[in-house]
């Protein structure tokens, strides 16, 4: 029970956090110009370049904390905050300032390809996603979670590349209003994801501190 808890975990973070419902409209505004085969191969494109750089990121998840001497608390703590911003945003139906930049959108304009960037970095592979991977791949400590937290990733990506070559359609069905409720409701999921990173984090940071205060005191 506790190893699908986890998967579910993962796999709602991520899903949350790539929020390939609120990418739909960016990814259709991105493709307009090109025929249904071109945008079937851009958003296969786009998601294989994303669960490439996750799962590079989940890999290399114990090497960089290591290296950097970064404990998984302080990165909880840290996504949280980050977490929270983002779904914030998603609340109010604010873009995210973590997906692109204008120049990076203008110069994607320019580009005969664009399915590796902007699309499949950062719109699907963004810093919050990246974030979550890290941080659940540290607490992936048996070979069962680490198999899990690939599933979900691919699981997560796979459902993506499905929401994404449907995005036109979607779109039409579910209108600007629809697509904003959604995001609303996806950017609380969020937010109540990102409370829960910073509690996991901040726990046993303040009861280190409560120890120590204690074994100091006469």
């Amino acid at each position: 029970m506790l190893e699908y808890g986890f998967f579910l975990f993962a796999v709602t973070s991520l899903f949350t956090l790539i929020d390939p419902i609120g990418a739909a409209p960016v990814f259709v505004a991105y493709t307009d110009r090109y025929d249904t085969p071109d945008v079937n191969r851009i958003a296969r494109k786009a998601t294989i370049s994303a669960t490439i750089l996750l799962l590079l990121f989940a890999g290399l998840g114990d090497l960089i904390f290591s290296i950097y001497h970064i404990t998984i608390h302080a990165f909880r703590i840290t996504g949280g905050v980050i977490f929270f911003r983002l779904g914030l945003n998603m609340l109010e139906s604010l873009p995210s300032r973590t997906k692109s930049t204008p120049k990076e959108e203008a110069e994607a304009l320019t580009k005969d390809d664009i399915a590796v960037t902007p699309l499949g970095i950062p719109l699907i592979a963004g810093p919050g996603a990246i974030t979550s991977v890290m941080i659940l791949a540290g607490q992936a400590e048996t070979a069962a979670r680490k198999g899990l937290l690939t599933l979900a990733i691919l699981v997560t990506l796979l459902a993506t590349y499905f929401i994404l070559r449907g995005a036109d359609v979607m779109m039409k069905k579910l209108g600007t209003t629809g697509s904003r409720v959604i995001q609303r409701i996806m950017g609380l999921l969020l937010m109540v994801i990102a409370m829960q990173f910073f509690i996991d984090g901040i726990t046993p940071v303040l009861k280190e501190v409560m120890t120590g205060v204690i074994n100091g005191m006469p």
